[in-house]
């Protein structure tokens, strides 16, 4: 994918990695930085399989990013998580706030669409002209994946989950999104002014202050909500 080749090609590779944790719901990279993504996997008995499990300590992270490519949906949450631990957010480019609190100033009385299944949606669904969510695996009231080549181009905002780097469906979302207002949100999403070359407007990731409290909830079965030691951040195209 392009947008994983540019990112990379702003990254510094030649660092060792240092822990990995690919824990129940996040994994976590230590290279530079310590860089989170959501874990995603087939699911039992059809998982794929992780290359050189216990031998990835050390290895360097250019190796490591490359997993980011894989089809095997453990070892892009690793690639992402490694993506993530080599960028050097500037914080002064981003502002704290909450995600939703951008996607509702932005949707209110408009027509939204949100591919992810956040906890937030029934908020936005009151405040919206109307209302999508498109889901992997839809709950009740949601569209399924192939709806999005219906509805996305008929929406004003969109907001993407950054998990779509993993499951390799980003760029023919944002195609399908070209010229709508566009959130990408999630521990996943990479706080990359990259991302504003494909139409992205508003990255909304995290970023870990501290490492040994975030390491200690995630490896304890932490959900998004629960872990500790992350900031929310969101960097916001001018």
């Amino acid at each position: 994918m392009k947008i994983l080749d540019d990112l990379i090609s702003e990254v510094r590779t030649a660092i060792s990695v240092k822990e990995i944790y690919a824990c129940v719901f996040w994994t976590a990279v230590i290279t530079k930085n310590c860089g989170l993504a959501s874990t995603l996997h087939e699911g039992h008995p059809s998982h794929k399989i992780v290359r050189d499990p216990g031998m990835l300590r050390g290895k360097q992270a250019a190796e490591l990013i490359e997993y980011a490519r894989s089809d095997g949906l453990l070892e892009a949450s690793i690639g992402m998580a490694t993506i993530n631990s080599l960028i050097d957010v500037d914080e002064d480019k981003c502002v704290e706030k909450n995600a939703f609190d951008i996607l509702a100033e932005k949707g209110e009385n408009k027509d939204i669409a949100i591919v992810g299944h956040f906890p937030w949606v029934s908020r936005l669904k009151k405040i919206a002209r109307r209302f999508f969510v498109i889901e992997q695996n839809p709950q009740e009231g949601d569209f399924p994946e192939d709806a999005s080549e219906e509805i996305l181009p008929d929406v004003d905002v969109v907001g993407l989950t950054g998990t779509a780097f993993i499951n390799h469906t980003v760029e023919k979302l944002l195609d399908l999104c070209r010229g709508k207002f566009i959130v990408m949100v999630g521990p996943t999403s990479p706080l990359s002014p990259v991302l504003f070359d494909y139409g992205i407007n508003v990255i909304g990731g995290s970023i870990v202050v501290d490492v040994n409290k975030t390491v200690s909830s995630i490896t304890e079965g932490a959900t998004f909500r629960q872990v500790k030691g992350v900031k929310n951040l969101n960097m916001i195209k001018k």
